[in-house]
């Protein structure tokens, strides 16, 4: 089969890309010293949000987070904040909780997003904490949420937990992730009947290259039709690193979703934490923007991404032969060593949008 043509083919409508809204983490930070922080004039430190009524709302910053290494290092943890308020406090709590989970689920909805994804991981090193916090949280997603959820853990316990709370009358779910090195996640597929993403890491470490992405995501994708799970049921993580710790990330990823694409058609989905990209750089918009813009053109066609933040059809229609983007463009594609060169175009006030 054409490559080109079946690229085409994927993406012929932008209204095919799918959006796996990445925000409900316990791992999401505010700054102490941003816009939504605040500190009242009794000491009181709260972060501001609107509720899904339309209402400005906040929750308070409790005393245990201010003895945290996060909190000293000018950062707020909010979703953990609430998911640990949650689980260990009244009802009172436990509602003035989950109308901020839910006041950003609906942002998410509103902007786009297909699936919303959830994960607890860093609410705590205890397995059973872990697995309550997927719990209420789910909960707490669900009775707002008109899109299935997206259960995001690196330990299948704990995805079990947070598909066993989910009303089985609604669209399918979506499992994040099934791995090289935890096949059993693929019993949960079959038990729930759920759809999933598959990632391109190894049995025992991440990917070096284009060809071991593939080769391992293949691996996947035929244990998973000896399962009988359907290929539209699956997405495929090609793995996004950032391109400020090695040049070669950008094309990586972009030579295996080309390679993936040309393999198995379009029945499968292409996506990856797109933003991951731009970690640790200046002007992660314009980054990010110029990546889901390369991602699309070589046949991705999901994206685990911030809906809020990301403008897919200002992305597809980008020219990337001109500034700001084309600094973006040359860094990603592993023209720009050391992204000295951007790095240098931002310093330079290069990197305006016109």
């Amino acid at each position: 089969m054409n490559g080109q043509k079946v690229v085409k083919s994927a993406l012929s409508e932008m209204e095919k890309f799918v959006i796996i809204g990445e925000n409900i983490h316990t791992t999401r930070i505010v700054l102490r010293d941003g816009k939504r922080h605040k500190t009242l004039q009794n000491g009181e430190e709260i972060i501001l949000y609107v509720d899904s009524e339309g209402n400005q709302n906040n929750i308070s910053v409790p005393d245990w987070f201010k003895k945290t290494q996060p909190y000293e290092q000018g950062q707020i943890k909010h979703f953990m904040i609430v998911v640990l308020e949650a689980i260990n406090g009244d009802k009172k709590t436990q509602r003035e909780s989950a109308s901020f989970v839910q006041s950003e689920a609906l942002r998410q909805i509103s902007a786009g997003a297909d699936f919303l994804d959830v994960n607890v991981d860093e609410v705590s090193y205890k397995l059973d904490i872990q697995k309550e916090a997927m719990r209420w949280l789910v909960n707490a997603v669900q009775e707002v949420s008109t899109v299935p959820i997206s259960v995001d853990s690196s330990n299948s316990e704990i995805i079990a937990a947070g598909l066993a709370e989910i009303d089985s009358s609604r669209d399918k779910t979506l499992i994040n992730s099934v791995a090289l090195e935890r096949l059993e996640t693929f019993d949960l597929v079959e038990k729930y009947d759920t759809k999933t993403i598959i990632t391109a890491s190894g049995e025992s470490s991440m990917p070096t290259n284009d060809i071991e992405r593939v080769e391992n995501v293949l691996r996947l994708l035929e244990e998973a039709e000896r399962r009988g799970i359907k290929e539209e049921d699956i997405f495929v993580d090609l793995l996004v690193f950032p391109i400020s710790v090695d040049s070669s990330f950008g094309t990586d990823y972009l030579n295996a979703v080309k390679m993936l694409r040309e393999e198995k058609g379009d029945a499968i989905k292409i996506t990856g934490g797109l933003s991951n990209v731009s970690f640790g750089l200046p002007m992660r918009k314009i980054i990010n923007e110029t990546f889901i813009k390369l991602s699309l053109d070589v046949g991705a066609n999901s994206g685990i991404v911030d809906p809020i933040q990301t403008n897919l059809m200002k992305a597809s229609s980008l020219n990337l032969d001109l500034e700001p983007h084309r600094f973006a463009r040359d860094m990603l594609l592993g023209e720009d060593e050391f992204c000295m060169n951007y790095i240098k175009a931002y310093n330079q006030g290069q990197l305006v949008v016109k």
